[in-house]
């Protein structure tokens, strides 16, 4: 896929807010701090599509990217650490909860985990969330140019081996990095394809 352009349609608060749900959506989450709005700008090739910031937990509200005008890319707020108070972090996780289980065009959640860090239990947790609610997801391993293949390897095992004392089979999983521009045509594909199967209905989003 060639992304020939990429437009900010809105930022919502609630998912009653969000655009007409009349296109294929893909959305984007992690921990804060993990590189998502890095990621979000390298798939893009649009440098300032989606603020950059060196304080976690920035984006505060679900915000849809128009792409190619054919589907929505879409950044969610992270979760884990962010310095805000205990309510407004609530409304965050109530509003990415009630997106994720009821946007009925979301055609895949990409989850983004930090390739310098072993399993972290937010990760695992959420994981099993959105698989015990049957929602479809991939793995993005991030920030793979700050570590060493061997490193890289052994980090992506270990979440195998917890993610498989309760899962039969794992999720598609990509390696990236914003810097090498790692993973962007393997991503791009795999939205492509989806959308495809999304448009030939061979896709049953929410049962």
């Amino acid at each position: 896929m060639i992304v020939r352009s990429a437009t900010y349609t809105k930022s919502s608060t609630v998912i009653t807010q969000c655009p007409a749900d009349d296109k294929p959506e893909f959305a984007f989450i992690g921990r804060s701090n993990v590189g998502k709005s890095s990621l979000v700008n390298m798939l893009t090739g649009w440098n300032r599509l989606a603020k950059i910031s060196g304080h976690p937990g920035k984006t505060r509200t679900i915000n849809h990217f128009l792409i190619n005008n054919e589907w929505y890319l879409v950044d969610l707020p992270g979760y884990g650490y962010a310095k805000v108070p205990s309510d407004l972090r609530q409304k965050w996780i109530k509003a990415t909860r009630e997106y994720i289980l009821k946007r009925q065009n979301l055609v895949s959640l990409f989850v983004l985990i930090d390739s310098r860090l072993k399993p972290q239990q937010p990760d695992i947790d959420f994981m099993e969330f959105i698989g015990r609610n049957h929602i479809p997801f991939a793995r993005v391993f991030t920030k793979s140019d700050k570590v060493s293949r061997a490193a890289l390897k052994e980090s992506v095992s270990q979440y195998d081996k917890e993610m498989l004392k309760k899962w039969e089979e794992l999720p598609v999983t990509f390696i990236a990095s914003s810097v090498r521009k790692t993973g962007k045509e393997e991503i791009l594909e795999f939205i492509e394809e989806s959308i495809n199967k999304f448009s030939n209905g061979t896709v049953n989003i929410k049962e």
